[in-house]
């Protein structure tokens, strides 16, 4: 299987007035589709850049980051647009939903910026709210849910595009520990139905639901482990 994601000595640098911070000082990563991975690390290892690379939100200083065999390093804003969109689904903390759009709305977002047409857009996100138990609340607005129902809209609306990867962004960190668990159950679940996870978190029980788990410090990896093989059942207590 060919890989889904190839770091191959990445950099990215800051410029901080005079000064220059390397957020990542040669990152080497490999990936395959279905993967389940973790990124952990303390504040500035890292994390947040290795994420927005990945999603194509900024493009490395040097280095190399392929994409399904695509070069993405050289591309434009507008190329990394349209890549952003079609292969990208982001799962945040703060949920970034449009606070005067319902959720149906809130999930055909990324149809509208595909052009694709009205009335498959609406059958798509409806299909999308169904997967996630929001069947019955595809008319209400941010402020009429829950912050699990919010969070449980913003993963509608990262898989509403069929996605290659699912970037999650501490996806339980706005929410409480009951509610999180059923978050991080939903997660779970997207992951046993075949879809590529990378969970960004500074919390280890999160993160030992994880396949492999990859640590930085100070913009560089400083292990990469295997919690467990691809499709064996989660640890006991996770």
């Amino acid at each position: 299987m060919e890989d889904l994601i190839q770091f191959k000595d990445v950099h990215k640098t800051y410029d901080m007035g005079q000064a220059q911070v390397k957020a990542l000082d040669g990152i080497s990563i490999e990936t395959r589709k279905g993967d389940y991975l973790a990124v952990m690390g303390p504040s500035g290892s890292g994390k947040s850049t290795l994420m927005n690379l990945i999603g194509c939100l900024d493009s490395p200083t040097s280095g190399s980051y392929r994409l399904k065999g695509l070069e993405i390093s050289t591309l434009g804003d507008d190329e990394l647009a349209r890549i952003r969109n079609r292969e990208i689904g982001f799962i945040f903390q703060t949920f970034n939903l449009l606070p005067r759009t319902d959720a149906l709305q809130n999930v055909e977002l990324p149809l509208i910026y595909s052009g694709i047409a009205r009335r498959e857009r609406h059958e798509r996100a409806k299909h999308a709210l169904e997967a996630v138990g929001l069947g019955d609340r595809m008319h209400h607005r941010p402020n009429e849910m829950s912050g699990g129902q919010r969070q449980r809209v913003a993963i509608a609306r990262a898989l509403v595009n069929n996605p290659s990867i699912l970037l999650a962004d501490e996806p339980t960190g706005n929410l409480d520990s009951r509610t999180g668990e059923e978050i991080m159950a939903l997660v779970d679940k997207l992951h046993a139905e075949g879809n590529t996870l990378i969970l960004v978190t500074h919390e280890d029980d999160l993160a030992r639901r994880a396949a492999r788990v990859i640590r930085l410090k100070d913009g560089q990896i400083v292990s990469d482990t295997l919690n467990r093989q691809e499709g064996a059942p989660l640890p006991t207590g996770a």
